[in-house]
């Protein structure tokens, strides 16, 4: 498999596991850590393995502007975030966002055919591999598995506070979470290979905050999600927040 693969081809490489979804088998988690596994996940529901989405929302490149966009999450794979954003209401800017096996790419063209925006190499690939890392929020599956590390305290305004620690694509995860008392997530946060400033690559606070939820396939997701770097600090919002999605639809295998 390739950094060249469709969108098609990803999701097809999908494996299908014949494990359901049953609390009882992590009694051993901490008290929050289950009710947020048991918020996501419907009770009997197939654990699955990659997950396909449509959104829309605003992406902001100097200035905000709209998109639409269709992405696979496969986790033994990768993700493609395929996406078009239109540049002063009529110009179309087509590419897409991938990690594909360790290979992280982005390629986008006005009008599906000048370059506007083409990057690769080990830097590339390794801020890739942290935005897979991130996305696994709409992935909940993944958080059952047995490699997965979980911390968690309690804080004063009845939230929680969770910390999840994994392997994905040869680099660890560190995501924290904020959850209220009936297990929704209201944060993610997580140190991303990046350089948002246009300065030399290093770790970056990225993350978001998520506004809404919904239910698909007896998953639910945050279906809002206002997203950036620096986030956790007052630069989040004046200058490290650049992406806006709502999720329209969403299916699993």
């Amino acid at each position: 498999m390739t950094k060249q693969i469709s969108l098609d081809a990803l999701w097809n490489s999908a494996t299908s596991q014949d494990r359901v979804f049953h609390l009882d088998d992590f009694t051993h988690l901490p008290e929050a850590a289950r009710r947020y596994l048991e918020h996501a996940i419907a009770p009997g529901t197939k654990l699955a393995s990659a997950v396909r989405w449509k959104m829309h929302g605003e992406i902001k490149l100097k200035k905000w502007i709209p998109f639409t966009a269709e992405q696979v999450v496969c986790w033994e794979h990768g993700l493609i975030w395929s996406a078009t954003a239109w540049m002063n209401s009529f110009l179309p800017i087509v590419g897409s966002d991938r990690i594909i096996d360790g290979i992280g790419a982005m390629q986008w063209k006005l009008l599906g055919l000048f370059p506007v925006m083409t990057a690769s190499g080990a830097d590339i690939t390794r801020s890739s591999i942290g935005r897979l890392q991130s996305e696994s929020v709409c992935l909940p599956s993944v958080f059952c598995g047995d490699d997965v590390l979980w911390t968690s305290t309690e804080s004063s305004n009845l939230d929680s506070n969770l910390h999840s620690s994994f392997v994905v694509q040869d680099e660890r995860a560190e995501l924290d979470f904020t959850i209220d008392r009936t297990g929704r997530l209201k944060t993610f946060k997580l140190p991303r290979w990046g350089n948002p400033d246009g300065a030399e690559f290093r770790y970056v606070d990225f993350g978001g905050i998520l506004e809404e939820e919904g239910t698909f396939c007896g998953y639910t997701i945050p279906t809002r999600l206002r997203i950036g770097w620096y986030f956790g600090s007052d630069r989040f919002e004046s200058e490290g927040e650049f992406f806006r999605g709502t999720i329209d639809d969403a299916i699993y295998r």
